[in-house]
């Protein structure tokens, strides 16, 4: 079992930044792709950004030159820096992680945390 333990939410005006953490622990033998993405009231979820083991990013093209992600290996977590926020960008974020055991490739989930950008 892998647990993902998400932080960072909250509400924040726009223009104002905010940084989500998220922390994997459980039996994890090999982590691949992390990342996160965020799902708005009626609309579909949407990766926002993620990362790979070797630090190759991804990024939606919405957030781009705004978000950063970023991980740390050792310690199987991974951040979002959010800047520049947005009333577009408010959303219910979750983290992803995927675990690789042998062949076999496993998608997680963290709980979600909510995200208010004002305007």
């Amino acid at each position: 079992q892998v647990q993902l333990v998400e932080s960072g939410g909250g509400l924040v005006q726009a223009g104002g930044s905010l940084r989500l953490s998220c922390a994997a622990s459980g039996r994890i033998f090999s982590m691949n792709v992390m990342g996160w993405y965020r799902q708005a009231p009626g609309k579909q979820r949407e990766l926002v950004a993620s990362i790979t083991s070797g630090g190759w990013t991804n990024y939606v093209d919405s957030v781009k030159g705004r978000f950063t992600i970023s991980r740390d290996n050792a310690k199987n977590t991974v951040s979002l820096q959010m800047n520049s926020l947005k009333p577009e960008d408010t959303a219910v974020y979750y983290c992803y992680a995927q675990t690789k055991v042998v062949l076999t490739l496993s998608d997680h989930w963290g709980q979600g945390t909510q995200v208010t950008v004002s305007s």
